[in-house]
């Protein structure tokens, strides 16, 4: 038996942005559903945050939505978790989007407490997001549970929540699940394994941090325990490091950044004119959005010249390590991540 597990959708993410809705809806058109069709697999594992925004969603998004990813999956056994992002409180799983918005689509289980299923010859534990007022139960779960595979939306500490921003200090420690043979997370969109947990991802780029990071989803065979990954191969991120020195732009062919986000890192301007007609071009092209990196540096601080294409993250924790502070820089590194990830919800 071949099970589909997908995870960290937010199918309403970016403010329901048609730009980024028409862009993951081409992950669904060219990779997610011809492959399902392609490999006779009619049970799909959801590992959480389906939805993005915890508090509301608009009719017409909703509408695409259901009309677009939902409809489709009629006929398919969808098995659906919780994640943090589809809980209206953060203390506690009762009032959910799930299971308020999805009501009419019987072909969907969504497990709002731990669960043990069993599919083919495996046994899984679903396991939703744990918060206070869930904890007691799923901790007792975690110790008794008879099966093989967790599926989880999981603070694991020690992880990756984006290339180079580990999540160190709160979450569970991995010890927590070692009863398992395999343990299977959403929650980090940041593909990574050590031992027997896995962040398995989310399918698509949503944020300039996701920049370069392979993404997809993952289809399971329960009878050879192979866990596949089928890779995206689309990104709507893009960015180039511009030096008139070394090449000429003119030639560039633009249409290369159609329905793309870019940035120009600029390295070195000398000819102004072929720099604003490329941003010009790229415009024409169908570019969404250019934005353009100065660093006006003289050649003594040639070393210092990566600052300016570091993530938000990076910047945020490098500056953390150098300042000498009383308090945890672990907690505090945390905190901004929390912070940053809630504000990338509204932009």
């Amino acid at each position: 038996m071949k099970i589909a597990v997908i995870t960290d959708q937010h199918l309403d993410g970016r403010k329901g942005s048609l730009p980024f809705w028409n862009f993951w809806q081409k992950f669904y058109d060219e990779i997610f559903f011809p492959t399902l069709k392609k490999e006779g697999i009619t049970t799909v594992f959801d590992l959480g945050d389906t939805f993005d925004n915890r508090k509301s969603l608009d009719y017409n998004t909703l509408a695409r939505i259901k009309t677009n990813y939902f409809d489709r999956l009629r006929g398919i056994d969808v098995h659906m978790i919780l994640g943090n992002h589809t809980t209206y409180y953060k203390n506690t799983n009762r009032i959910n989007s799930p299971e308020l918005l999805l009501e009419q689509y019987d072909n969907i289980k969504i497990y709002t407490e731990p669960t043990e299923v069993k599919f083919g010859s495996k046994e899984f534990l679903m396991l939703p997001w744990i918060n206070s007022g869930n904890k007691d139960i799923s901790m007792e779960s975690l110790e008794n549970s008879n099966a093989s595979i967790c599926c989880g939306h999981l603070e694991i500490d020690g992880f990756e929540v984006t290339p180079g921003m580990k999540f160190d200090h709160g979450g569970f420690d991995p010890s927590a699940f070692k009863r398992f043979d395999r343990v299977w997370s959403g929650h980090f969109h940041h593909r990574s394994k050590k031992g027997n947990i896995q962040y398995l991802g989310n399918p698509y780029q949503m944020f300039w941090n996701d920049y370069k990071d392979q993404r997809g989803f993952h289809i399971y065979d329960t009878e050879t325990n192979r866990l596949q990954f089928v890779k995206n191969p689309f990104e709507i991120f893009d960015k180039i490091y511009y030096n008139d020195i070394d090449e000429d732009y003119n030639k560039v062919d633009t249409s290369y950044y159609t329905e793309k986000y870019v940035k120009i890192v600029v390295e070195e301007k000398r000819d102004y004119q072929m720099f604003e007609t490329l941003v010009d071009r790229l415009y024409n092209s169908g570019s969404h959005d250019v934005k353009i990196v100065e660093t006006l540096v003289s050649d003594d601080d040639k070393e210092d010249l990566d600052i300016s294409t570091k993530d938000t993250l990076t910047l945020l924790n490098e500056y953390i390590d150098e300042v000498e502070m009383t308090v945890d820089k672990t907690s505090l590194k945390n905190l901004m991540r929390t912070l940053y990830i809630e504000s990338c919800e509204v932009v």
